[in-house]
């Protein structure tokens, strides 16, 4: 039975194509539930007028999903997570992980979007595919690192500042011991 589809069904095509499948899958499944529309000469002009106005539709929205998959190739998410022996995480990092995160950054996908085959459950960088319209995908870079690798810099600008400190107070220390020894050598030297 020929059907054109009104929905992408995975599988079967997208929205718009015209299809032949078994005439019980249309009649019990696709066509109560809307998701098809069976191809008769009386629909023909229907189905001819809806495809020129998918097309039209489609147009648009590729334009808009590849500027959106431009956009998600030039993400990069960072994670920290607690590390037992430097590389296995404890925990792991998840598509709901990846989803917030992207969220956070502007972008509203569907977990179903995002093709991460299992968590990530050790230290490193990795490319993560995502769907962004049919054929479209873009890859974002998610980037594992150890929680002790947030703190890090933190730790790292207090001891550089600690640093400066010392430096600063080292001369005048040195200046004032110089003078003391001067003092000690003219004093031991003056005869009395």
């Amino acid at each position: 039975m020929k059907i054109m589809l009104r929905e992408n069904i995975e599988n079967l095509g997208k929205r718009g194509d015209i299809v032949e499948v078994a005439p019980g899958y249309a009649r019990n499944y696709l066509l109560p539930r809307k998701l098809a529309l069976e191809v008769t000469p009386t629909n023909m002009k229907m189905i001819e007028v809806q495809q020129k106005a998918l097309r039209k539709k489609l147009e648009k929205e590729l334009s808009t999903y590849q500027e959106m998959a431009q956009k998600l190739s030039q993400v990069k998410l960072t994670f920290y997570r607690k590390t037992s022996d430097k590389e296995a995480l404890f925990g792991s990092v998840s598509l709901t992980d990846i989803k917030e995160a992207l969220e956070k950054e502007g972008f509203a996908l569907d977990k179903k979007k995002i093709l991460l085959p299992e968590p990530i459950k050790s230290l490193g960088s990795y490319k993560v595919p995502i769907k962004v319209f049919h054929e479209e995908r873009a890859e974002i870079e998610v980037q594992v690192l150890p929680e002790e690798a947030a703190e890090t810099p933190a730790e790292e600008s207090k001891v550089a500042a600690d640093q400066a400190e010392a430096s600063e107070v080292q001369p005048a220390e040195t200046e004032s011991t110089k003078t003391t020894s001067s003092e000690k050598e003219g004093v031991d030297s003056q005869p009395e």
